[in-house]
């Protein structure tokens, strides 16, 4: 590491069920990193990353990183990952640098020098549920998620919601991560007989329960809303298993908004036609590399308290459109959206931002 880099651990999936995520997060990475040494750096710094596969055991991301904190290699670490990596990392970290963490997350994180980009489900699962009760008349819904922090608390939240949507939760099921069969989760869900499926589930895994929640018929008469479904998870499940699923999410590719399309012409021109599909998951990473650079501006240093100090005043305009920093997480537009075939078809902004 010399005085005229800022070197940044990029913590992101290149294994396990969120791996089907990693080559939209490495290319978005690499695209701000471009246009920020291209702007001038981060401080007048260059901006280099250091890619750590996130899609590894917790304790195996946390040692790597933190013996790179350790050992002064980098500067901030930053990227999309499971919250069980980032509630095993950031303890590891101490507040040393700052840790910006893209992903949707459960909420709650406070640790000092943690920064958030994600959407969490006060912003996001209880407006997708309102919208879905009053517009669609979806009162009864099934909890599937993986068997960790994410899925686990985010259940929680939902059956607090619940109550304020006029809708019941009558089963939640959690499976392992890399689950391969889905059929006795199904007829669970069939025994339910409920309206809804709230997905809980990461990559790979929720491909494999799209595909089998088609071949059961579910999709006759069950909707799925998932926080985290991308463009790539849409591809890999297939037009044909994509009938009545919903995503809530700052950020779709097809939300045509002037941010937006500008980004995705930067994006395109920068790193080729044949880059991969911008999607949530990559775009989060673009985002966290971006509030970095805008965090050390206002700062004028990447020191960890002088960023918390001016955290609260920062605000700027990127692919998401105008948002600003309030209590170490990003405030933003959060919009609900049905898939159609391939891709996302916005139906409506369920929660204002800032």
């Amino acid at each position: 590491m010399t005085a005229d880099v800022i070197e940044i651990a990029f913590v992101v999936p290149a294994s396990g069920p969120s791996g089907i995520y990693g080559p939209s997060c490495q290319a978005s990475g690499r695209f701000a990193a471009i246009e920020i040494n291209e702007a001038g750096g981060i401080l007048g710094r260059e901006v280099r990353l250091r890619t750590v596969d996130g899609g590894q055991s917790p304790g195996r991301v946390a040692s790597e990183v933190g013996a790179l904190v350790d050992a002064g290699l980098v500067d901030a670490v930053t990227g999309w990952h499971t919250s069980a990596v980032r509630e095993t990392l950031a303890p590891r970290l101490r507040g040393r640098v700052p840790y910006v963490y893209t992903a949707v997350y459960e909420g709650g994180e406070r640790s000092p020098g943690v920064f958030l980009t994600g959407e969490t489900p006060t912003d996001q699962l209880l407006p997708a549920m309102r919208w879905m009760s009053a517009e669609m008349g979806i009162r009864s819904w099934a909890i599937v998620g993986n068997d960790y922090v994410w899925p686990r608390a985010s259940a929680r939240y939902a059956h607090s919601y619940a109550e304020h949507v006029g809708a019941e939760i009558r089963d939640e099921i959690f499976t392992p991560l890399g689950t391969e069969d889905f059929g006795q989760v199904l007829r669970r869900v069939e025994r339910a007989r409920v309206q809804g499926v709230l997905m809980f589930l990461l990559g790979s895994d929720a491909v494999r329960f799209n595909r089998a929640f088609t071949e059961m018929r579910l999709h006759d008469h069950c909707v799925r809303l998932s926080p985290l479904m991308d463009e790539n998870m849409l591809l890999a499940t297939g037009a044909a298993n994509t009938h009545e699923l919903y995503s809530a999410a700052g950020y779709f590719e097809t939300l045509g908004t002037g941010y937006g399309l500008d980004f995705e012409r930067r994006y395109l021109e920068t790193i080729g036609p044949t880059a991969p599909a911008l999607a949530s998951p990559g775009e989060s990473c673009y985002e966290g590399i971006t509030l970095l650079a805008q965090l050390a501006a206002a700062a004028g240093s990447t020191d960890v308290p002088r960023l918390s100090t001016v955290a609260d005043r920062v605000a700027y305009e990127g692919p998401r459109g105008a948002v600003r920093v309030r209590d170490q997480h990003l405030v933003q537009r959060i919009y609900l959206a049905r898939a159609d075939g391939l891709e996302f078809d916005v139906l409506a902004e369920i929660h204002g931002g800032a």
